[in-house]
């Protein structure tokens, strides 16, 4: 089987350990940087190109697109969708688990709970939007971030006026959010693959701070899911048509609410922390759906 991986830093513990889990099982992985890839919009055959060679021969794509080449990443994986070639996650997924108001609008049409959000475009309905999720504190996210970026706990209503006016002077779109104090500044992220939880932890915000990431200084232990939080994690991947994601979720009066799906999430914490080999189980899983992809059903008369 040959792989590619799209990513923009190849020496990042995720990629090199879908890689090296790649490698064992006897596959061929390119990584490619996914803005070094250029494409051929035409009939009747539709190609990426890389240091000037046709990716005609790649079997599937593990795209790890940032949210910083979101735009350009995601056409590099809906190219070669057009190819014919399986993609990990599609561009239209990732685009949806990218843009934090939509998100928040699939799930909610599919009926899975979600912090109390709202949304506008006028700085005089700011305070109306912030009574409609509870008024402060409350949560203040910009539209595209990762790993606690674009966050803010804002406490008290003139805060949340003042930071709102001061996003919306650089045009920043944002989302106001039910702030969660009972959770006290802990969530669980679960890794999704297909239909199943492969990898569970649960995260802490260290003192003085609200975000949880491990980036941002958090600390985690290992977690059991309660089944419907295992249900809930696997729902929110399936609303927004992922394959593999990290769910975030938070433990709220109202039950287990979805707080961010990440289409690109990182392996090191969690593979450690578990020690589940995240990565192997991401290779098999490309496996069986390129199996089931190519195995051809009898006909019936």
């Amino acid at each position: 089987m040959k792989l590619a991986l799209l990513t923009r830093n190849p020496k990042l513990y995720s990629t090199q350990r879908l890689a090296q889990a790649a490698q064992a099982r006897d596959h061929e992985i390119q990584l490619l940087d996914t803005l070094r890839c250029y494409l051929a919009i035409k009939q009747p055959t539709p190609l990426v190109y890389y240091q000037g060679q046709a990716l005609e021969q790649i079997d599937a794509v593990l795209p790890r697109i940032g949210a910083s080449i979101g735009y350009y990443g995601t056409a590099v994986v809906r190219q070669f969708e057009l190819m014919g070639t399986y993609t990990l996650n599609t561009a239209q997924a990732i685009n949806a688990s990218r843009d934090k108001l939509l998100t928040a609008q699939l799930l909610t049409q599919q009926g899975l709970n979600i912090p109390y959000s709202g949304f506008m475009h006028h700085q005089e309905d700011i305070r109306a939007t912030a009574q409609l999720v509870g008024g402060a504190p409350l949560v203040i996210k910009l539209l595209e971030g990762t790993q606690g970026l674009g966050v803010i706990l804002a406490e008290k209503q003139q805060l949340v006026d003042s930071v709102a006016e001061g996003l919306h002077a650089v045009k920043a779109a944002i989302l106001l959010q039910e702030f969660i104090a009972e959770a006290e500044g802990a969530d669980i992220r679960c890794l999704v693959l297909g239909e199943e939880v492969i990898a569970s932890m649960q995260r802490q915000a260290a003192k003085g701070e609200f975000r949880s990431n491990l980036h941002r200084g958090g600390s985690a232990a290992a977690i059991s899911l309660s089944p419907e939080e295992t249900t809930l994690a696997i729902q929110a991947t399936q609303a927004l048509g992922l394959e593999f994601a990290g769910v975030d979720l938070i433990r709220t009066q109202r039950g287990p609410a979805i707080l961010e799906v990440n289409s690109s999430p990182g392996l090191e914490g969690i593979e450690a922390l578990t020690g589940t080999n995240i990565a192997e189980l991401v290779i098999k899983f490309i496996e069986d759906r390129l199996e089931s992809r190519h195995t051809v059903k009898p006909t019936t008369s």
